[in-house]
């Protein structure tokens, strides 16, 4: 017969930022067979539910046409089809998916020249070998051994009747995601074979009752598995037929990642987490902070052990909550040199018991400290007061706007991190603090073109101000501090050969450890911790989140030109004194450099101090802690807090 060879079904493409394929989405499965090596119960559903009157008209069914639109206006849905099988197998063959009156013409005369050339049967042995059954299988061998690890021959009743339900909606029915689905499915496809006299009820009741196996399927993605999966999960979220459009639409799917950075993420990732436990898991995610394009997500140390993503599951970032917090001070007037002591305080709370903050290890300090001192060296107590101050609804506001999307208890332990929030929340919302107070949405998917070049969907970068660039620079200068020697995440600073920032957290317990920082180019949280909560990380985010941090930033970026952030108008430095915050002078025992909004920098010079240099060795922390000699605190070990 004419017409050209069939249309072969086209596999989709997911590609990066600059067009590299990452994967295709599936490729197509089908094993042909005969007639006679599939099982006859399995030949009797599909024309029983397909088209009962196969055997008996000549390829085009006015009479089922007639019978399938009165069913239909009857039930005010679709409940048959007026398609008969040799309709179906025309369309598959020689038609695409279009629905236009010139395809059903085609459709009509393919039809017909089926019917003349070939038997009921192999009519019917064609169908069985092209049908889709959905998860990328074409054919009823195929689907026998996608679904139920066995052959066509082998099939059973329930089996039988189960397969040839899924040709109607493959993506709702699959028994392996919609087992409740596939068994409704099951049951009307049984029903129609007791109505046409190919099985009695008690075979029927059979069937039902059998224990059907269902054939876990994981997909396996070569690369970014974890971000593959996510952008699955959207198609099949937005589009009923969803996995037919992967499997068979031929789309070509430009996402947002960077293949390259990718690599990069999984590489640092399982490094980092080999140098301490096989057993402990993470997640690394990274984002362009100047148009919000994930370009690298990584969920875990191995997919195919485990498909749970960890950079979208909620854990408590401890300490690295703490930015939106200063971001919040510095907006409502306080600056980098305002100073709070660090000392007992104890706050009551509604519905709960007093809350009393102290500091890792050390407890109380008994000095003031500077605000970029605090966030530096990662403050609790001068953190919780500075909360008190502005109110924990203030902070919950502020971290909203910048990204936060999760619910946030505002209680005054949340500028500690006692929230639950993911890593990709965490990047996003670091964003504004690179990227001059505009906040970027987070993007997966950047275009969707069809086979014919159609675009289908495309999606532009989201922006917002939200804070001011010059709180947004002064944040980042403190935060620069914090991974020079002297901060929390001291031990990286010779790592990272570029200007950067960041912040360290660890939750109270030690069951989690994090770090999430940026360059003006690139933004990356990592997480760090156990999926049995009961076990411990026992390292801090400056242990082990922020090396695997630095490993990631330097190969994502070593071609990139380092430049620094911006020093935006209006913002001007100063030399302060570090004990009392006031302009530095030579009577000044300690001094430190700071940035302030134009017309806020400290005007009265330091007199000098009652405040002597004290040596510290703990390797955690900065090596010249200043303290009281009159009060000093019980253990002077590591300053630093997480």
């Amino acid at each position: 017969m004419d017409g050209g060879p069939p249309e072969v079904s086209q596999p989709s493409r997911i590609v990066d930022a600059n067009n590299k394929l990452i994967t295709t989405i599936a490729q197509v499965n089908t094993v042909p067979v005969e007639l006679a090596e599939i099982a006859p119960t399995m030949r009797q559903a599909i024309v029983a539910i397909e088209d009962d009157r196969f055997y008996q008209h000549n390829g085009i069914d006015l009479k089922g046409m007639a019978r399938a639109l009165y069913q239909n206006l009857r039930s005010g849905s679709i409940v048959q089809g007026g398609s008969t099988l040799t309709q179906q197998l025309a369309k598959n063959l020689y038609l695409g998916p279009e629905r236009t009156l010139d395809r059903k013409i085609k459709e009509l005369y393919y039809t017909i020249q089926l019917e003349r050339t070939y038997t009921k049967d192999e009519i019917l042995n064609m169908y069985l070998n092209h049908v889709y059954f959905g998860q990328g299988a074409y054919g009823v061998e195929a689907a026998a051994r996608t679904y139920f690890d066995k052959t066509a021959q082998e099939l059973t009743l329930g089996e039988s009747a189960m397969l040839a339900g899924l040709p109607r909606a493959p993506s709702y029915y699959a028994p392996t995601t919609n087992f409740k689905g596939a068994q409704a499915r099951q049951r009307v496809v049984l029903n129609r074979m007791v109505q046409l006299g190919m099985i009695t009820p008690q075979q029927m009741e059979e069937a039902l009752a059998e224990d059907i196996q269902v054939k876990a399927k994981t997909e396996s993605f070569q690369q970014a598995p974890y971000y593959v999966a996510e952008i699955i999960k959207y198609f099949k979220n937005k589009y009923p037929n969803a996995m037919e459009m992967l499997y068979t639409g031929g789309l070509t799917i430009q996402t947002s990642l960077d293949l390259d950075m990718q690599k990069a993420a999984e590489k640092a990732l399982v490094q980092g987490l080999d140098k301490v436990n096989p057993d402990i898991n993470g997640a690394l995610v990274a984002i362009d902070p100047q148009n919000g394009y994930i370009k690298a997500m990584v969920g875990g140390r191995d997919w195919q052990k485990s498909q749970y993503n960890r950079g979208l599951a909620k854990t408590q970032p401890g300490s690295a909550f703490k930015p939106f917090l200063y971001a919040a001070a510095l907006d409502a007037g306080y600056t980098a040199a305002s100073t709070i002591t660090c000392e007992p305080v104890t706050y009551e709370q509604r519905g709960g018991p007093p809350y009393t903050p102290v500091d890792h290890k050390v407890g109380y300090h008994y000095r003031p400290f500077t605000l970029k001192q605090a966030l530096t060296i990662s403050d609790n107590v001068v953190t919780v007061q500075l909360a008190n101050m502005l109110g924990p609804d203030t902070l919950v506001r502020y971290a909203k706007a910048m990204g936060i999307e999760s619910e946030l208890r505002p209680y005054l332990s949340l500028a500690l991190g006692s929230s639950e929030v993911t890593p990709l929340e965490m990047a996003a919302a670091y964003g504004p603090l690179a990227n001059a107070g505009i906040r970027a949405k987070p993007i997966y998917i950047l275009k969707v073109i069809d086979s014919s070049g159609r675009v289908l969907e495309e999606h532009n970068s989201e922006l917002a101000k939200v804070l001011d660039e010059r709180v947004a620079y002064i944040v980042t200068d403190m935060l620069k501090a914090a991974v020079s020697p002297g901060g929390t995440a001291a031990q990286i600073s010779w790592l990272v050969k570029r200007p950067v920032a960041g912040k360290t957290g660890t939750s109270d317990d030690y069951t989690n450890a994090w770090f999430v920082g940026y360059s003006p180019d690139l933004v990356a949280s990592v997480y760090v911790g156990y999926d049995d909560k009961s076990k411990r990380v026992g390292l801090t985010g400056g242990d082990i989140a922020a090396p695997i941090w630095a490993q990631f930033m330097e190969e994502a970026l070593g071609d990139r030109p380092a430049r620094d952030f911006p020093v935006p108008e209006g913002v001007v430095q100063a030399e302060i004194c570090a004990v009392d915050g006031l302009r530095a002078s030579p009577l000044s025992s300690r001094t430190m450099s700071a940035y302030f909004i134009e017309g806020t920098e400290p005007k009265l010079p330091c007199f000098g101090d009652y405040w002597t240099n004290t040596p510290q060795d703990s390797g955690e922390g900065p090596q010249d802690l200043l303290v009281n000699p009159a009060e000093p605190p019980s253990d002077l070990d590591p300053w630093r807090n997480r």
